[in-house]
């Protein structure tokens, strides 16, 4: 089976946008609610529109991939991998992986599920972002 590869410019402006914001929160939101929560659903978001930067699949699929993947990254938090590894002091690493389980987590990433569904599939999503 080939993959469909096709760069996409709106998808690609949207990821690097939402990676900016992430960067901003990580960096300098050191609060209970933004940083933790926000920020999950943020990531959905981004991962959603960095696939679809370069691969040409419909939106559901991708959506349900980009979902499962951070279930399945959440998962690996909650057996502990990072430091079963020992990788705890590498702090991309540790980042990007996460260290501690949650199923708020896990309601935040179905958020940002629906919302991919509901800014591409509605016409909403040139009101969310108007440039586009």
């Amino acid at each position: 089976m080939q993959i469909p590869l096709k760069f996409n410019l709106k998808y690609f402006l949207l990821a690097l946008l939402l990676f900016v914001i992430e960067v901003l929160i990580a960096l300098y939101m050191h609060d209970q609610i933004i940083r933790p929560y926000f920020g999950d659903v943020l990531v959905i978001l981004l991962m959603y529109y960095a696939f679809k930067a370069v691969l040409d699949y419909s939106v559901q699929p991708t959506a349900i991939t980009v979902l499962i993947i951070a279930f399945i990254i959440e998962g690996l938090q909650y057996l502990n991998i990072v430091e079963k590894l020992g990788l705890q002091n590498h702090t991309i690493i540790a980042t990007v992986l996460g260290t501690s389980f949650s199923w708020v987590d896990i309601c935040a990433y179905i958020l940002g599920f629906f919302l991919v569904l509901v800014f591409e599939t509605k016409k909403h999503f040139k009101f969310f972002i108007p440039l586009f």
